[in-house]
């Protein structure tokens, strides 16, 4: 294997991860529409930031122990359609637990195949 291919297997679920604690940060600022004070819109952004924080802690687990984190993320996955069933259209569902599955499942990998994706690694 390559080291270019091995480092973007390595490094791919991570930035996936990253990229979908962005995601669900970026959904928190409708609170600022909505017309609260200052300590309403505090609370309201705390709470609405919490699925994110939730992720980042789920990424660092991951980041060292890839099967842990795997498992977790596809827990996150089957966990939002079950707590939200009926109230999203089927789209949401997806865009939501549709990455986190996939971080689980690169995440897998990675633990399945670290031998072959440690980049100073002579395996072929």
């Amino acid at each position: 294997m390559k080291k270019l291919t091995k480092q973007a297997m390595y490094w791919a679920p991570r930035a996936l991860g990253l990229l979908f604690a962005v995601l669900l940060g970026l959904f928190s600022f409708d609170v600022f529409g909505e017309g609260y004070g200052l300590w309403e819109t505090a609370l309201a952004l705390s709470i609405h930031l919490v699925p994110a924080g939730v992720v980042l802690v789920v990424l660092v687990v991951a980041w060292r122990r890839e099967w842990i984190g795997g498992l977790l993320f596809l827990v996150l996955a089957a966990m939002y359609p079950v707590f939200f069933r009926g109230n999203f259209h089927w789209t949401a569902m997806l865009v939501i637990s549709g990455p986190a599955a996939l971080t689980g499942v690169l995440f897998l990998a990675n633990w399945a195949y670290r031998h072959k994706l440690q980049v100073g690694s002579r395996s072929t």
